[in-house]
């Protein structure tokens, strides 16, 4: 029990950095005539409180899909409509059908990021708490310093309370967390429930779900699908359709009603190259047109074979010997910017997980400085770091074994004798990518582009990420495929 006053004390801490960089920009503020995303999940909220359900994903009059047409899935609107009520009991004005289009107050701001908070404290922030107070071989002083950091990943904190993005990222990563929670205490059916809530709170690319669909099919193939496995397997194909077709019922009076979501949910007409985000397209892009060479179906098609293909080593692994850390690691291998597997696993292994954090908050840098939120970038970001290097010594953890490299090694060993110096190219490279990402914060913040080339600083983000982002899918899928200790199922979280 001692370790509780020191678990409110960080989340208060959680709370409070949260909270104070709520007080900055946001998205769009001030900037006709489309606003931001802040504007988007207003006008979400207007939308699902003044039109019908069934109006909700499709273009008229009153809802022009120009303007932030509604494109999360239904349990996004479900939660629009419940800040909506609150909201018309507050001031209707904040949501009063077209005329509160770009509505902009401090009263109104302050909703808005009280709701954020709100749904933080409802669904991830108790996630966190939990995960953390079940690690199992870790002193409890470790536990609360593991809760800390998580709790201070400036990534998360810069999307939900500065950049306000357009959807609630904690609420869905909430969900995801108490699956990972439910998966690893081996409370099936909550992980089973937690997951589809996800699903239907934010439409993860559907290879995000392969892992945990893979990790619950080992499982019942190892129970035999003809004794327990097979009523494991029943039960949990109950919950999840139960869970969606709860959240999809109002949807699923009409054919063209679902259709119609599904086309909002997935709209591939957008492409790979949205906004440069630090994906291996934009990167391969500036040596070789994939843009104009390839049509956008093409695209998607190469862009799905090889997420697919990604994915399937460390997936099959997970089939055959299905365990709670072997679906955690698997959770790894997928490239998510706000990447809380990542987080989970700070404890196991500081160096990389603080590094692939640093990296996935700098991969925004272009989103942050365009809302104004430099200063709390740099302050989040010093105060995660400084967290992790004060409760995990993340710069001598750095040995093939504190990498979970030592197998990897061995293996390569019996060809190359002389292959000793893994963990020094490692350090190597995180000197060369940590002073890279300081430099182009520096030349993004002091220098103007040459006119020739307006998208060099952004462009040179992105391809720096992705560099990294490649470099830590390999890491992570290194050591899925040769740590023997992955396959060993487990109870706890370990």
């Amino acid at each position: 029990m001692e370790k509780w006053p020191w678990m409110t004390i960080v989340v208060l801490i959680g709370l409070t950095a949260r909270w104070t960089v709520s007080l900055n920009s946001y998205s769009g503020i001030g900037k006709p005539p489309m606003f931001g995303d802040y504007e988007a999940q207003r006008h979400w909220q207007e939308i699902t409180f003044n039109l019908p359900v069934k109006q909700w994903y499709f273009n008229s009059s009153d809802n022009n899909l120009q303007y932030w047409g509604l494109d999360y899935p239904p349990l996004t609107a479900y939660h629009s409509l419940l800040c909506a009520y609150v909201a018309e009991f507050i001031n209707p004005d904040w949501i009063a059908l077209h005329t509160s289009r770009g509505y902009e107050s401090q009263a109104h701001k302050l909703f808005m990021r009280a709701t954020v908070l709100i749904a933080d404290l409802l669904t991830y922030i108790p996630a966190v708490v939990l995960y953390c107070c079940c690690l199992k071989e870790i002193s409890t002083k470790k536990k609360i310093a593991n809760a800390l950091c998580i709790l201070l990943y400036p990534g998360l904190i810069l999307i939900d309370y500065g950049h306000f993005h357009n959807i609630y990222n904690s609420v869905s990563l909430g969900f995801a967390l108490w699956g990972i929670l439910g998966v690893s205490c081996d409370w099936d059916l909550l992980g089973s429930l937690a997951f589809c809530l996800a699903l239907n709170y934010k439409q993860m690319e559907l290879y995000h779900s392969l892992p945990f669909f893979c990790f619950l099919l080992g499982k019942c193939l190892k129970k035999g699908l003809k004794g327990k496995g097979f009523g494991l397997l029943l039960k949990l194909a109950c919950t999840v359709l139960a869970s969606f077709l709860l959240c999809w019922l109002p949807f699923l009076t009409e054919g063209e009603q679902v259709w119609q979501v599904l086309r909002r949910l997935f709209p591939v007409d957008r492409g790979l190259f949205e906004d440069k985000v630090a994906n291996i397209w934009c990167s391969v892009n500036i040596f070789l047109k994939i843009k104009d060479i390839l049509s956008h179906h093409i695209q998607v098609a190469i862009s799905f074979c090889f997420t697919f293909l990604s994915l399937l080593p460390a997936c099959i692994k997970l089939t055959l010997q299905p365990s709670p850390k072997g679906f955690r690691y698997t959770l790894l291998t997928l490239k998510i910017i706000l990447n809380v597997p990542v987080c989970l696993v700070l404890n196991e292994i500081p160096f990389m997980s603080t590094w692939f954090l640093l990296v996935s908050t700098f991969s925004m840098l272009p989103l942050l400085l365009k809302d104004g939120l430099l200063m709390p970038s740099v302050v989040t970001v010093m105060s995660f770091f400084t967290a992790c290097a004060t409760f995990f010594p993340i710069l001598e953890k750095i040995s093939e074994e504190e990498l979970q490299l030592k197998s990897f090694s061995i293996s390569v060993r019996k060809y190359l004798p002389w292959f000793t110096f893994l963990p020094r190219i490692i350090q190597y490279l995180y000197l060369s990518s940590v002073v890279s990402m300081v430099l182009l914060t520096l030349m993004t913040v002091t220098l103007d582009p040459p006119k020739k080339l307006p998208d060099l600083f952004p462009v040179l983000v992105c391809f720096v990420s992705c560099m990294n982002f490649l470099f830590f899918w390999v890491y992570f899928n290194i050591i899925i495929i040769w740590d023997s200790k992955i396959g060993r199922n487990g109870k706890k979280i370990n």
